[in-house]
């Protein structure tokens, strides 16, 4: 009974905040409701005793990352960039570059097991730690998945820089 209604209140802080982030005005008022939905996660990642994923949620995600985006948030002066021309004239380069990825996403899905031929690998004891059952899922059965994330934020991240620049 009291894990359904910490679960209730975990998902209810998680999708406020989620819905919040993204219809609030206020930049840092953003931030601190993306920090609400990132805790109401790590509750979450808790009721099912992933205490690794708990851990990491709080101190990488709620104690960098978001410090860093509130740091960022203040330190740049949002009016002025409120103000200024906020989409180029490089769309036909954006759509080539978005049509030119997603035919590389489709025909790695469709065919990602007969281009990625992978090494016989040894199969290993089972661990019991959280740590090293996380790692063998990760680097063996969700190899793909976690490299296209990878790929993912290296896009946002290479947009990131493209939209904060002045002139390209």
């Amino acid at each position: 009974m009291v894990e359904t209604a910490l679960f209730y209140a975990f998902a209810v802080l998680t999708i406020a905040g989620a819905i919040l982030t993204v219809t609030l005005r206020n930049a840092i008022h953003c931030a601190i409701s993306l920090i609400g939905s990132l805790a109401g996660v790590a509750g979450l990642y808790l009721l099912q005793q992933a205490e690794f994923l708990f851990a990491v949620q709080i101190v990488l995600y709620i104690g960098g990352i978001m410090v860093l985006f509130l740091f960022v948030i203040m330190l740049v002066n949002l009016d002025a960039a409120a103000k200024e021309r906020q989409y180029h004239r490089h769309w036909l380069a954006a759509a080539v570059c978005v049509a030119g990825t997603g035919a590389l996403f489709t025909a790695f899905l469709l065919r990602g097991q007969t281009l990625v031929k992978p090494a016989a690998v040894e199969q290993a004891e089972p661990v019991a730690g959280n740590v090293e059952t996380i790692a063998v899922a990760l680097f063996q059965q969700f190899l793909v998945p976690f490299e296209v994330a990878s790929l993912l934020l290296l896009v946002a991240i290479v947009g990131g820089v493209v939209m904060a620049k002045k002139r390209i």
